[in-house]
């Protein structure tokens, strides 16, 4: 079987210490932005003087507090919103911008499409071809993922917007599934912007956020001027509130994602040939199977427990582990794993359940293809 697992390189994490400080931090900011009341109180529409709520723009200043950045805007649509209205703040129709050669986020591909940008590919992997790119003086704009495009990407993202600043030119940074999980997100590594949901972080639906530099945060604003645009004060507190018990919950998920994938490369569970972690969206346990039945495992997982399919990638309704196909952009560029590898991620559990759940899926699974007469389970392919 020439299946294989790349070679990972995942992204540095938070300790879980680090993350503690990080949330009191937050919270710090908090009360430097708001009065005890204003957290109880909210408004709505879009108000003289500042176009959107009071209380959505003191979250705003919270945000921008929090990550050494001038200015952020709330915006609605999630993580697809903000790189949206970030994008199309600073570019127009042929406009070339600065993109990695790797499958791109299918949501990203449609706003490129939608603003008509020419999306120029560059391999960041490779310096001196981002060193060529960056000299030819052609881009104003870059835009970086920060979690990895294909599962061998090996990219430091900081290196990267390193020498586009370098070169002037300047960049964005789709910062969904890295806030709070590394040290420090695209903004506070000096990217121009960082755009990432706040649905992704336990907020309520369809909020995103763009933080960075305040000439383009104020075109984002400018932008959004209709009151049916705005992200409601409601909404804005509601994602605050969930903001300040996230870093300490991600620093312990990303510690048993570790576990889980020491204990499976030791052998615990048997069917399992190869173990990486990475970070094709969300930090996750690549799982290749020594059998062709990654189809069908996440439904034998579901029926103990584990989640059927993902809701945001670790949004607020997301409890049990999760067992699932690897992501749309991965097997694009890997389509060869789809039969044989699923990704894992705790999400809330300990690596107890993990475990414990994987080992009697895969049981069930070999015993219906060892059962005679029997054909093995197929739900969900």
């Amino acid at each position: 079987m020439s299946v294989r697992l790349p070679r990972t390189f995942p992204l540095p994490t938070v300790a879980v210490e680090d993350a503690v400080a990080n949330q009191f931090r937050l919270v710090e900011c908090v009360a430097r932005h708001f009065e005890g009341r204003q957290l109880l109180e909210t408004d709505a529409g879009v108000v003289p003087g500042l176009g959107r709520p009071r209380t959505t723009a003191r979250v705003e200043a919270v945000l921008a507090d929090f990550f050494g950045a001038p200015a952020a805007a709330l915006v609605q649509g999630a993580g697809t919103g903000a790189i949206r209205a970030a994008l199309g703040s600073v570019l127009g129709a042929g406009d070339p911008l600065l993109v990695h050669r790797a499958p791109v986020y299918r949501t990203t591909g449609v706003t490129l499409r939608g603003l008509g940008v020419e999306a120029v590919e560059t391999d960041f992997n490779d310096r001196a071809a981002l060193g060529r790119a960056l000299a030819s003086g052609r881009f104003r704009w870059a835009f970086v993922q920060h979690t990895r495009q294909r599962a061998a990407d090996s990219h430091a993202p900081g290196e990267v917007l390193a020498a586009c600043h370098a070169a002037g030119v300047r960049t964005i940074v789709d910062d969904n599934y890295a806030v709070f999980r590394v040290p420090a997100c695209g903004v506070e590594l000096g990217a121009d912007a960082s755009c990432f949901s706040l649905f992704k972080l336990h907020g309520p639906e369809g909020v995103g956020v763009v933080v960075g530099a305040r000439d383009l945060v104020e075109r984002v604003h400018d932008d959004n001027y209709s009151g049916g645009g705005q992200v409601q004060g409601h909404q804005a507190l509601d994602a605050l509130r969930a903001l300040s018990h996230v870093p300490v919950m991600w620093a312990v998920q990303s510690r048993t994602g570790t576990e889980v994938a020491e204990r499976l490369t030791a052998g615990e569970v048997p069917g399992i040939a190869e173990v990486r972690i990475a970070n094709v969206q969300d930090r996750c346990v690549l799982v290749r199977l020594d059998r062709p039945l990654a189809r069908a495992l996440p439904a034998a997982a579901a029926r103990y427990g584990a989640a059927s399919y993902p809701v945001g990638s670790n949004s607020r309704y997301e409890i049990t582990p999760l067992v699932y196909r690897m992501s749309g952009s991965a097997l694009e560029d890997a389509p060869e794993l789809a039969e044989w590898t699923v990704r894992v991620n705790p999400m809330r559990a300990g690596a107890d359940l993990v475990i414990d759940i994987l080992r009697r899926a895969l049981r069930d699974l070999g015993a219906a293809r060892t059962a005679p007469d029997v054909p093995a389970h197929t739900e969900g392919s």
